[in-house]
């Protein structure tokens, strides 16, 4: 599974470093590591809590090493799984080959082509459905009125997709390996959205072949915004887009 695999590259990746602040907001959570650097993911709320605490383990997570944080990458609990997401992507220095790119720019489609996208992101929608032949949009939540799919469709539609966009909230909830089964037919696909963790060495064992997402160059805005439950809009130019094609 791809989240072993992730971890698999932890003793690498997290050596030494440890979480000096954790801020769980209401449209992503921010991890802040011992030597500055931020990482982000997206706040998942697909759960019903028993309490009003959320995290059991609050206020004992600062202080902790990414190591042991970012285990709860294992969870089946949304909001955790977030927080170790965010530990690894504040540990992970993006490749130089990442470039500060529109992803329709490293996307390529044709005319003919049947496009999946597996999470709703309206400003790709249009541009998409003006270069390829069909466009089919999946999300848990269904809206027939904008034309979004059920998940459920995925398992129909998904295998006739030659391109294919997935949100990388997919990981949170561990749907990504079973989605990306579906992608039998597909010649590109990109793992898209700020929670995207830029490691080449393990997605492009799995087919994908564009990574985009952010990397935080103003931690302290970040965890502001974060706190004020803000989301990518009100990051501004505390952000860089980044988007890394894989080679094949």
């Amino acid at each position: 599974m791809l989240m072993d695999e992730i971890l698999e590259l932890l003793p690498t990746l997290a050596a030494g470093h440890y979480a000096t602040d954790i801020r769980i907001g209401l449209g992503y959570t921010a991890v802040l590591l011992e030597n500055g650097r931020c990482g982000l993911a997206y706040t998942l709320h697909e759960q019903e809590y028993e309490s009003c605490g959320v995290v059991p383990e609050a206020g004992t997570l600062s202080g902790r090493r990414v190591i042991e944080l970012a285990q709860y990458l294992k969870s089946t609990d949304a909001i955790a799984c977030a927080i170790g997401l965010a530990c690894i992507n504040a540990a992970i220095d993006p490749p130089e080959e990442a470039v500060e790119s529109d992803i329709l720019e490293l996307l390529p489609t044709e005319e003919d082509d049947t496009v999946g996208m597996i999470g709703y992101f309206g400003p790709l929608i249009n541009p998409l459905k003006n270069r390829v032949r069909a466009l089919h949009v999946f999300e848990r939540r269904p809206n027939p009125e904008l034309g979004v799919l059920p998940e459920s469709a995925t398992r129909d539609l998904l295998p006739d997709c030659q391109v294919v966009v997935v949100s990388a909230t997919t990981l949170l909830n561990h749907t990504i390996d079973g989605l990306l089964d579906l992608c039998r037919s597909a010649r590109e696909i990109a793992l898209l959205g700020p929670t995207t963790p830029f490691l080449p060495q393990v997605f492009s064992r799995h087919g994908i072949t564009i990574l985009s997402g952010l990397q935080v160059v103003d931690p302290q805005q970040v965890l502001r915004v974060v706190s004020e439950a803000g989301g990518t809009r009100q990051f501004g130019r505390a952000v860089r887009k980044l988007t890394l094609r894989i080679p094949r």
